[in-house]
């Protein structure tokens, strides 16, 4: 292929500044189907020669879109034949995993697709993983992270080499100085086909949103290069966390007692006695050992761990997703990661400190009011509806709630569940604590923390995901309703 096209030089900037290929590399190019990594996969098959690099196609058929599915797989498959080049093609159930390990579907499709691409390189030989993030994706996750209250980790954005966890492999991305508009110009320009992924274009995903709303309302009433400024920002943001990062690394050294298998180990006299910043550092980075990942991880997480080292108890203890334990013992602070559920371990001589959370509800307007807690990940939404359009609430479930509009006085608050919580619940005759309706449901201790509590004018109006109060619920002079719904991010 002639490299007339300058994404050609862009790529090959890229890789050279960041030193993503050596002489004799074997690189696996992750091929969706898609405009981004057929493009990679055009680009690099041109380069090869240049950095002595032999390459190799895997695809993973999520099975998400059934047919439309199967269809990308068998393109990617022809593609690979056409160019000569070993196809490695697996199909798995994302939406079975993705309740099996209690995931988003984003999350777990990530998961499969990154376990899939390592398999295969660890099999055949690969030690380079090419994917085809690009800019437009780097500022849009960023974008995303700002939204959810990252640190300068998340705003650091997509990086353009990062080694895989076992240390042998490292996942590059050639294209992550290229623009989306260059690739679908240089595959119109070369003519080249690829095929058109159609949740894309679903706007129930963050991700659809900034990249189909927020970005182009951005575009056109702030600031016509915002890419370009993200983009900038997060390069600025990267290199100034990996010199933070190697300081944190000496301090982390120092407080650090003892590294087991899955449990380390650290000083919290030592903690205690350095800067805040630092401090939250070095717990994040103890997480990341143990975890693999701080996926999941908010700074609240991060924020309550550092609350355990002022804490008047001497012994305390916070869980964390993906089984993550800490726990402060006097002069010690211990982060682990149990082989079992953690509702399925001993917790009786613990003290459980919630993660602290307080979201304040306007009243919905024209459209929804929607608000994610990201210390739970779950999403809230809030819709006003005339009792006319009212569906048959019996069929509702408990993820969805009808009040009546009447009973509501906003700002409504939502916050976790306390000690001393009481209300009415549907259809009983008296107040109950909130403790004791948890336990008559047999919903344990650890796994109260899920179900938030959504107060109006101080007054529990719904055990979120559980039951509303009666004082709120639908009468025969109900004329506008309240709908609350309760679902996965």
């Amino acid at each position: 292929m002639q490299r007339s096209h300058k994404i050609f030089s862009v790529v090959k900037q890229a890789i050279t500044a960041y030193r993503m290929f050596q002489p004799g590399d074997s690189v696996l190019i992750c091929v969706s189907g898609g405009p981004d990594s057929v493009a990679l996969l055009h680009i690099l098959l041109s380069l090869a020669p240049e950095f002595s690099c032999t390459l190799g196609v895997a695809h993973l058929n999520h099975c998400l879109r059934k047919k439309d599915s199967d269809n990308d797989a068998e393109f990617v498959a022809f593609l690979a034949k056409q160019l000569d080049l070993p196809c490695y093609i697996k199909k798995k159930d994302v939406r079975k995993y993705q309740k099996e390990h209690k995931l988003s579907l984003e999350e777990a499709a990530r998961s499969v697709r990154y376990a899939f691409y390592d398999q295969v390189a660890e099999k055949n030989g690969f030690n380079k993983i090419a994917i085809g993030h690009h800019s437009d994706d780097n500022a849009e996750l960023v974008l995303m992270y700002l939204l959810r209250g990252s640190g300068p980790l998340g705003i650091g954005g997509i990086p353009p080499v990062r080694s895989c966890k076992n240390g042998n492999r490292q996942i590059i991305r050639p294209m992550i100085n290229v623009r989306r508009s260059e690739i679908i110009n240089f595959l119109e320009s070369k003519r080249l086909k690829y095929v058109f992924d159609k949740s894309n274009n679903d706007m129930r995903y963050l991700r659809n949103r900034v990249r189909h709303q927020l970005i182009p309302l951005i575009k056109e009433s702030y600031n016509p290069r915002i890419v370009e400024t993200i983009n900038r920002l997060s390069l600025i943001i990267r290199s100034e966390e990996k010199w933070v990062e190697n300081n944190i690394n000496s301090i982390f050294k120092k407080l650090t007692i003892s590294v087991l298998n899955d449990k380390i180990i650290l000083s919290a006299t030592g903690i205690n006695e350095i800067d805040p910043a630092a401090q939250r550092r070095v717990v994040r980075k103890a997480i990341a050992e143990v975890k693999g990942d701080l996926r999941r991880i908010t700074f609240s997480h991060i924020d309550s761990a550092v609350s355990l080292l002022k804490s008047s108890r001497s012994i305390a203890s916070i869980d964390l997703p993906d089984r993550i334990r800490i726990e402060r013992d006097k002069d010690i602070l211990s982060f682990s990661k149990e082989k079992k559920r953690l509702r399925d371990v001993n917790t009786k001589v613990r003290y459980i400190e919630q993660v602290p959370f307080k979201y304040i509800i306007e009243k919905p307007g024209s459209t929804p009011e929607s608000i994610y807690i990201k210390e739970i990940n779950l999403n809230l939404k809030f819709s006003e509806i005339n009792i006319e359009d009212l569906p048959d609430i019996r069929c509702a479930g408990q993820n969805i709630a009808f009040f009546d509009m009447a009973d509501i006085v906003f700002p409504l608050v939502l916050r976790p569940f306390r000690r001393g919580d009481y209300f009415q619940p549907l259809g009983m005759a008296g107040a109950q604590k909130v403790k004791k309706f948890f336990i008559n449901n047999k919903i344990q201790r650890l796994k109260r923390l899920k179900y938030p509590i959504l107060l109006s004018k101080g007054k529990i109006i719904w055990v979120v995901g559980l039951r509303i109060d009666d004082s709120v619920k639908i009468k025969p002079l109900t004329r506008i309703v309240l709908k609350a719904e309760l679902m996965l991010a």
